[in-house]
């Protein structure tokens, strides 16, 4: 019996030998824990990959161009266009018709041109792309070694590695798009250019329009006589100078008799003076082809030794 309990304790011997010698040593350093020392520190880490491309560049901003410059000032205006034709004269008793309008002033000139519009201005480069993200971490250092057969618990991680070297910075992110400038507000509009030349004047109405015979001027002569009285000579200039003022009128000469008068009844006399009016006014620069003579006259005005001039439109 006590040989065998020996043998027993021998061979327990035997195999503490093989499995228990590290444990004795970690007593020795910490008889407290069976646990595994640390392991030795992890190598530094390899270097980070390379940091990926940065991202595209934001597009450049668009902005306004500046105002455009002021506009030129327009071009002189054209030369009005000749007035219209005046107005018809008017016809009044006693006036000649008046003389037509002035022709109207010519148009205002044309309006400036509009100024050129703002130049563009090219948007701003994109910004640079983004710096490489940080290169990965190191590995984790290797796990300690085994403890003894014991199979304690594994020793505490090793330190962390050092960071692996900063990777290579990505490549610069591609330029944004250049985005053109909104155009300019337009420029202020240029000053009115100049007026236009007035207009030529229009043609001068047409003269007021005398549709029938109207009674001017008298003459009153002696009994038995065809000469023009002094106190009615005066009135050949007055018709000469009337009908210079109006070419378009022209005369006529009534002579007839009253059939109740005392004046002869010889008409040749009434020819005879109305023949002297027609003389006196051709001297006084009236044109033959201006007088007329006839009985067109108011029936009801005849006189004895009495010639009445009238006028109206020629045809």
């Amino acid at each position: 019996m006590k040989s065998e309990m020996i043998i027993i304790a021998v061979s327990a011997m035997l195999v503490a030998g093989c499995t228990t010698q590290p444990v004795a040593r970690t007593i020795a350093d910490n008889s407290n824990s069976i646990v595994g020392p640390r392991g030795p520190e992890g190598a530094t880490g390899a270097t980070g990959a390379q940091g990926a491309t940065g991202a595209r560049g934001a597009p450049g901003v668009a902005l306004a161009g500046e105002r455009g410059p002021e506009g030129a000032m327009g071009a002189t205006g054209a030369q009005g266009a000749t007035g219209a034709t005046g107005a018809a004269g008017e016809v009044r008793r006693g006036v000649a018709g008046a003389t037509g309008a002035t022709g109207a002033t010519g148009a205002v000139g044309a309006t400036g041109e509009t100024g050129a519009q703002g130049a563009s201005t090219v948007g701003y480069v994109g910004a640079a792309g983004a710096t490489g993200a940080t290169g990965m971490q190191g590995a984790t250092g290797a796990t300690g070694a085994q403890g003894s057969t014991l199979y304690g618990p594994a020793g505490p991680t090793g330190h962390k590695g050092e960071t692996g070297s900063q990777g290579v910075a990505g490549d610069e992110g591609r330029k944004g798009r250049t985005t053109e400038g909104v155009a300019g507000v337009a420029g202020v509009t240029g000053a009115n250019g100049a007026q236009g030349v007035t207009g030529a004047q229009g043609d001068t109405g047409v003269a007021g329009i005398v549709g029938q015979w109207t009674p001017y001027k008298e003459f009153n002569f002696a009994f038995n006589d065809a000469q023009i009285q002094d106190k009615d000579s005066a009135k050949i200039n007055e018709i000469a100078t009337y009908l210079k003022a109006n070419p378009s009128l022209q005369l006529l000469l009534d002579g007839s008799m009253d059939p109740n008068g005392t004046d002869p009844k010889d008409q040749t006399m009434s020819d005879r003076r109305v023949e002297s009016i027609r003389i006196a006014l051709i001297q006084a620069g009236v044109s033959s082809d201006r007088i007329k003579t006839g009985a067109l006259a108011n029936s009801k005005t005849r006189r004895d030794r009495h010639v009445e001039v009238l006028f109206a439109s020629a045809n």
